[in-house]
């Protein structure tokens, strides 16, 4: 018998200082049996991240053609791509032929070594390259309630996430910006 996922419900107060972008969020995240409370909330985060109009998670790890969360227009092209994680550099070259935008968000305790072995074929991508530091994302995951209210206020390169269960400030560095 398959494993069913779990389903989180969470309300978020967004503020993002840099862009100028404040809303009210309420996300319901499935979490895929393999996957970790890590992932799951680095997913929550870059939602965040890229707030907009039309952004949505896909069916992330059950859907391998599909990107964790994408902008889709109204006539069903993809105007942003965005993959949790150390994908390969073929699923990001796919990606960048299927959308204008790309982002992808690593966050593993073994993404340098992800992002040394894959940095001079990326370079050639279209792609933009964030890294997540390990034990912030941990400090977020942590926060993790099956119904939960989270405060997330971006700011540069981090973000302070507020929740019941406490507080914490995942920063990230970005590995390579596309133009």
């Amino acid at each position: 018998m398959a494993l069913k996922p779990v389903i989180y419900k969470s309300r978020i107060a967004l503020s993002d200082i840099d862009r100028d972008y404040y809303d009210s969020l309420n996300l319901t995240i499935a979490q895929h049996p393999s996957e970790t409370l890590e992932r799951m909330m680095v997913r929550v985060l870059a939602f965040c991240i890229n707030a907009q109009e039309h952004l949505a998670f896909t069916k992330g790890l059950c859907a391998v053609d599909e990107p964790d969360i994408w902008v889709r227009t109204l006539d069903g092209q993809i105007a942003l791509w965005i993959d949790v994680g150390e994908p390969s550099v073929d699923r990001i070259k796919k990606a960048t032929r299927l959308s204008p935008r790309v982002r992808v968000y690593s966050f593993n305790s073994k993404s340098d070594v992800w992002w040394g072995q894959g940095q001079a074929k990326f370079h050639a991508l279209a792609a933009s390259v964030f890294r997540f530091e390990w034990e912030n994302v941990q400090e977020m995951a942590a926060l993790v309630q099956r119904t939960m209210d989270l405060s997330v206020t971006i700011t540069g390169d981090s973000a302070y996430v507020a929740a019941a269960a406490g507080e914490c400030e995942v920063s990230w560095v970005p590995l390579q910006v596309a133009s």
